[in-house]
């Protein structure tokens, strides 16, 4: 600016919305603001110091995340697994990651993520969450949006009727005969 002083407002009296978009902001990352799809001012990071990396892992689990998540997202998630573990980026997390979370992709990408993460257990992950602005669909979520009732994977047939008489059973129990709500059984029930 040419010697003029810059407007200033606390971030106290914006909405908490804005102000997470605002926190969420990395050294030379802007936040456009538009008035009818038009851009009509920016926020731009002041700039802070990112903190160094950590190095120590060994008292929380480690969760890379391979999903494109903001910033508040990824603290969403860390917030609602609790302190006992890290949500970090897939770039920045450390090789020595504990779980590799993952949506719906090709096994040759399972596999070039395992190689790169070789200690990490890999779940893969159907979410949407419009709040915090994460759609990722795969084929299992648009099957039981379709009308299916229960995914089962079972690795044989005896496992895979263990998984259906419970499935059945269970559903009747609890619904009373009604259709219960919709669920993925994992392979080890």
């Amino acid at each position: 600016m040419t010697g003029e002083r810059a407007r200033q407002i606390d971030v106290s009296h914006l909405p908490r919305d804005v102000v997470d978009l605002i926190d969420a902001l990395g050294p030379g990352e802007n936040l456009i603001l538009t008035r009818d799809g038009d851009p009509v001012a920016t926020i731009s990071s002041a700039g802070r110091a990112p903190e160094p990396p950590r190095t120590d892992y060994d008292d929380v689990t480690v969760v890379a995340t391979a999903m494109k998540l903001s910033a508040s997202a990824r603290m969403s998630l860390s917030a609602e697994l609790g302190s006992d573990y890290l949500v970090l980026d897939l770039h920045s997390a450390p090789a020595t990651a504990d779980v590799l979370l993952v949506p719906p992709v090709s096994p040759q990408l399972i596999g070039g993520l395992r190689a790169q993460f070789p200690k990490a257990r890999v779940v893969l992950a159907e979410v949407e969450d419009a709040e915090l602005g994460v759609s990722y669909h795969g084929p299992v979520r648009r099957l039981l949006d379709a009308g299916a009732e229960t995914y089962l994977t079972s690795a044989n047939v005896p496992h895979l009727a263990r998984q259906l008489d419970h499935a059945v059973t269970q559903r009747q129990q609890l619904a009373g005969g009604a259709a219960a709500p919709l669920e993925i059984s994992p392979a080890d029930s």
